[in-house]
């Protein structure tokens, strides 16, 4: 791994996972089986890179069971950590179950259509982000969204009458136009030309809609992030207080990622402006993670 760049001593990392099939029995639809990674190795991942608080994130392949990751969260402590659960809105936890949780660090819900390859149209988006919301609302839990950003028009009108705050993963989920195969000159990309882009910008500065830039290797193999720099570089324009950072550590799926590379990017996007860095690396998660009071140890 490279050098990482300096962050701010109290930078979150807004979207990781711990996973361990060992222990935890995967869901019958997983549709894949990833090695094991312990919160032990997450702590020691993070603090190679300089982060110091995670926000852990129900994968996938464990459905609705949230057992590995809140026992992860109980052990790590409020103080350090937040998590963000997947449910089924039609078989609802407990009221006592949802402020056990809450007390834990549980600041969010997951609704992941990508990577579970389910397709709803405009009418059952709308049912079940209600139904989400409607759970979440009295606990200040964000709404986090793990959709592609085509499919980002159909939200445009639902997202401002949730009345709770709604996160996107990945940068969007954009699928990005194949890069040219000329290298006789560098033709930036204008992200408002892709599908759901403009939508998001709006949904960015109205408030209560955050964006993760996360994930950059799901999305292009370029080493410059072609794409992804001219998207990051517009949500800060528009929406500096909106964008959080996360590395979505331990990359399932992807081999050998070096994630050094996208840090400094994301510090060189800020273009020297260190109260960006902060804002990028720290305080917009403090935000949008409920972080009242991170306690230095």
């Amino acid at each position: 791994m490279s050098t990482p760049p300096k962050l701010p001593p109290s930078s979150w990392d807004s979207h990781m996972h711990i996973v361990n099939p060992e222990k935890y029995p995967l869901a019958p639809d997983a549709q894949y089986v990833p090695p094991v990674h312990t919160l032990a190795d997450a702590m020691s991942f993070e603090s190679s890179v300089g982060m110091r608080n995670i926000v852990l994130v129900q994968p996938s392949i464990y459905g609705f069971d949230n057992s590995c990751m809140l026992d992860g969260l109980k052990e790590l402590g409020s103080s350090r950590g937040r998590a963000v659960v997947s449910l089924d809105p039609d078989n609802q936890p407990s009221e006592d179950t949802l402020k056990l949780w809450h007390q834990w660090g549980v600041r969010g819900v997951r609704l992941n259509l990508q990577s579970t390859g389910k397709e709803l149209n405009a009418e059952e988006l709308k049912t079940i982000m209600h139904k989400y919301a409607d759970i979440i609302r009295p606990y200040g839990w964000v709404l986090q969204l793990y959709i592609a950003l085509h499919h980002i028009p159909l939200l445009q009108a639902v997202v401002p009458s949730l009345g709770v705050k709604v996160c996107f993963d990945h940068f969007g989920s954009p699928k990005l136009p194949a890069p040219a195969t000329s290298t006789s000159h560098t033709t930036k990309l204008d992200p408002y030309c892709l599908p759901g882009f403009k939508e998001l910008i709006e949904l960015l500065k109205n408030g209560h809609t955050y964006v993760k830039v996360s994930a950059a290797y799901r999305l292009t193999s370029n080493p410059e992030f072609d794409g992804l720099r001219e998207m990051c570089m517009e949500f800060m324009r528009v929406a500096p207080d909106r964008v959080v950072f996360a590395t979505d550590w331990p990359h399932t799926r992807f081999d050998s990622i070096d994630i050094v590379p996208f840090m400094k990017a994301c510090v060189d996007w800020c273009h020297g402006d260190q109260a960006m860095v902060e804002k990028l690396f720290q305080r917009n998660a403090e935000e949008l993670w409920d972080v009242k009071a991170v306690t230095e140890s």
